[in-house]
């Protein structure tokens, strides 16, 4: 970090903890920069505390948010249950059924989205198999987006 971005943190850091610039918050989370605005910018995260210069600083437990919140991304949770489950991380009162059954429900959500893509899949493959692929004009890849079928596909 740099000298003049070490002595900003070090005013804004009444608390003692390690602030970091949003470049470092970004490497530290493997969430980019963009990303992070746009998670304070829909409340995700709370509103960055800021230098006199402006620059946002993340302390620790922006971080830790931050990774949940990536995580939780990458087992395709939608923003609004990224929303819940961050709701229901932050309260102690929390019932862990509630957890469970946001979970179970993503879960069975998934398995739907994997069987229609799976349909597809083979949707796909069949028109490929039934495509001679060669020079001539007949497709029934084609025929089949336009909604036309032809006898001898």
């Amino acid at each position: 970090m740099a000298d003049s971005t070490r002595s900003r943190c070090a005013d804004a850091d009444a608390g003692g903890q390690d602030l970091h610039t949003i470049g470092e918050a970004a490497a530290l989370t493997s969430v980019s920069a963009k990303m992070i605005r746009h998670y304070e910018g829909i409340g995700l995260i709370p509103a960055a505390a800021r230098t006199a210069a402006g620059y946002r600083l993340y302390g620790e437990g922006d971080l830790h948010r931050l990774r949940f919140i990536r995580r939780a991304r990458a087992l395709g949770f939608s923003m609004k249950q990224i929303e819940v489950l961050l709701g229901l991380w932050s309260d102690d009162a929390r019932s862990s059924a509630e957890v469970k059954r946001l979970a179970t429900r993503h879960a069975e959500e998934l398995g739907v989205r994997i069987a229609e893509m799976q349909a597809m899949q083979r949707t796909l493959q069949d028109l490929a198999r039934r495509c001679h692929g060669d020079a001539r004009p007949d497709c029934p890849i084609l025929d089949d987006l336009s909604g036309h079928t032809r006898p001898d596909g």
